[in-house]
């Protein structure tokens, strides 16, 4: 390929992790609003969503453009198609974090969350997982991508517990009902977000590789 398409390619790479990293913020503060009442926040993180969605857009534009023009084949087909995949699932993440920040600002919910030690361990998790897949992502490192995959059933299972240890203790307060029902709510989405970083991490084992590995978790030592 051109020098040209080789630019293109490495801006192409840029507006995405820029996105990543906007992204990043977004569930960063998250975990603020969700254990600490701050409406403004709130706000911030709901509004920033359209900036992802337009970036979104614009990366898919550019990648529709950079495949009819170039017709690129093996790795820089691969690139291009991880790019196309990496921005939908950052597209999501975002749409996860504003029902996080939508669900905390409702009364109680931070009252409950601070009473959660199971909601306290899954943020800091979730952030882990998504860092590390847009890390991967970043420098193209498969041994890092796999590490998020593997890492995926542990948060599965305490978002597991969380919905266990609520279906136990919530007819005992049913006046709280409606904040339970929000904090099962935020930590469903955390379980997403760590599936779409799981998805990244699963394009970046196939940029480097090309092994798909999505579906068949036996092949991610391989």
């Amino acid at each position: 390929m051109t020098a040209h398409f080789v630019n293109l390619l490495d801006d192409l790479r840029r507006r995405s992790l820029r996105m990543a990293s906007l992204v990043e913020d977004m569930l960063e503060e998250c975990g603020e609003v969700v254990f600490r009442a701050d409406a403004a926040l709130a706000r911030r993180i709901v509004s920033r969503d359209t900036e992802i969605d337009e970036d979104e857009v614009g990366v898919e534009t550019e990648v529709v453009r950079l495949l009819a023009l170039y017709q690129p084949v093996g790795r820089d087909l691969r690139l291009l198609t991880a790019v196309l995949k990496v921005t939908n699932d950052l597209e999501r993440v975002a749409d996860c974090a504003v029902n996080i920040a939508e669900r905390a600002g409702h009364l109680e919910v931070q009252e409950l969350a601070n009473r959660n030690e199971d909601l306290k361990q899954l943020f800091p998790l979730t952030r882990r997982a998504l860092r590390n897949a847009v890390q991967a992502y970043s420098a193209e490192d498969a041994a890092v991508a796999r590490g998020v995959i593997h890492d995926d059933a542990a948060i599965d299972a305490l978002y597991g517990q969380i919905v266990r240890q609520v279906v136990v203790t919530a007819p005992g307060s049913p006046a709280q009902m409606a904040a339970v029902l929000d904090l099962l709510s935020v930590a469903k989405n955390l379980e997403r977000i760590a599936d779409h970083a799981t998805n990244i991490a699963e394009d970046v084992v196939f940029l480097t590789t090309g092994a798909i590995v999505r579906h068949r978790r036996e092949e991610v030592d391989a």
